[in-house]
């Protein structure tokens, strides 16, 4: 009797523990596409990131002009003519890979950028998730566009438009 009553007692405690907590879901996808400045940043990195690759892909191909021209013509060359060749070809190369890590290494100028532009937008938004979160009592809010495991939740716990309305923006 006496460990079917401790049973119950810790069922009930467990079955309202679990209901005192608040869940809500934002949908980070749905709030940044919504957002211009957003678009606009991506906008911005993805044009720099193209003349930051156009400019990686002339250097190698430098390299591999050099490489080309010096497979046609080293029969003819004294070997003091390849090693100079040789090393004229591995300094493009390294040209060419110097120029990747400045500009996509992981403290490289697309990182910067990105961080610049970016996260200002991204502190806007978690600022407003915990302001909602704090004033509705909220426990918990999960990214619905992260969360890969989950499988339904139900739109009324989902806060998506309210903190698009606490950044200014409409529905």
């Amino acid at each position: 009797m006496k460990k079917m009553f401790l049973s119950l007692l810790l069922i009930m405690t467990t079955i309202l523990s679990a209901q005192a907590q608040k869940f809500a879901l934002v949908d980070m996808e749905y709030i940044l596409k919504r957002i211009p400045a957003y678009e606009q940043a991506n906008r911005e990195i993805e044009s720099l990131s193209k003349q930051w690759q156009s400019a990686i892909e002339a250097k190698a191909n430098e390299a591999k002009a050099l490489y080309e021209a010096y497979q046609k013509t080293s029969e003819r060359m004294s070997a003091s003519q390849k090693v100079a060749k040789e090393e004229q070809i591995i300094k493009k190369e390294k040209e060419a890979a110097e120029l990747r890590k400045e500009y996509f290494g992981p403290e490289g100028k697309f990182m910067q950028k990105r961080q610049e532009l970016i996260a200002p937008i991204q502190d806007a938004i978690y600022n407003a998730v915990k302001s909602i979160a704090t004033r509705e009592n909220y426990d918990a809010v999960i990214d619905r566009a992260s969360a890969q495991s989950m499988i339904f939740a139900s739109p009324r716990i989902d806060i998506s438009n309210d903190v698009l309305l606490k950044l200014g923006y409409s529905k």
